[in-house]
């Protein structure tokens, strides 16, 4: 298998969930949300893995494996802007693929995530993400497609208009790129 890196995205401030802990250091069954992350990038083979975090998340950095290498996301403008913030972290790294996690998704199957690994290394796609069809996609960044079935984007709920609100296919997060192709 070709050299797989991760960028780990742990950078959000979790208010919604009215607690003084950061949002991906509350335990699901005795383990911090993000171990769930960095156990399933290790698991699909990831040698190098970048957490991106917000600034001041020292209580998340304290916590991370020592071989694990933080970009910090000055200001909270995306997941886009999140995944720029690790490209310093990764500029000597062409090779290989990339792929793209949240840190606060700990119920994803390691399984799922291997499979997304293997089918876009088989397919030699530039970037392949994991998607779904709900029956009520609600609150979720709906996937675009063109008129040949491939994505051409990902439009969030509160950007939406009446016809892309209507589309069920909704992006689940994790997503993985050729490596030379990321940052382009």
């Amino acid at each position: 298998m070709t050299t797989l890196h991760a960028i780990i995205l742990a950078a959000g401030q979790g208010t919604r969930m009215k607690s003084q802990l950061p949002k991906v250091l509350h335990p699901i069954c005795g383990k911090p949300m993000i171990a769930y992350a960095l156990e399933t990038a290790a698991f699909t083979g990831v040698k190098k893995a970048v957490v991106v975090l917000s600034p001041g998340a020292d209580e998340v950095k304290a916590m991370l494996p020592k071989d694990c290498k933080v970009a910090i996301q000055a200001k909270p403008m995306g997941t886009g802007d999140a995944v720029l913030s690790a490209k310093k972290a990764l500029a000597s790294t062409t090779s290989g693929h990339t792929l793209i996690m949240y840190a606060d998704t700990p119920l994803l199957r390691r399984t799922t995530i291997q499979k997304l690994v293997q089918s876009h290394v088989k397919s030699g796609a530039t970037c392949t993400l994991l998607t779904a069809h709900l029956a009520d996609p609600t609150g979720y960044g709906r996937i675009m497609r063109n008129e040949h079935g491939r994505v051409i984007g990902i439009v969030e709920e509160s950007d939406a208009h009446a016809a892309e609100r209507a589309i069920r296919e909704i992006n689940i997060g994790p997503m993985i790129c050729k490596t030379s192709a990321l940052f382009e």
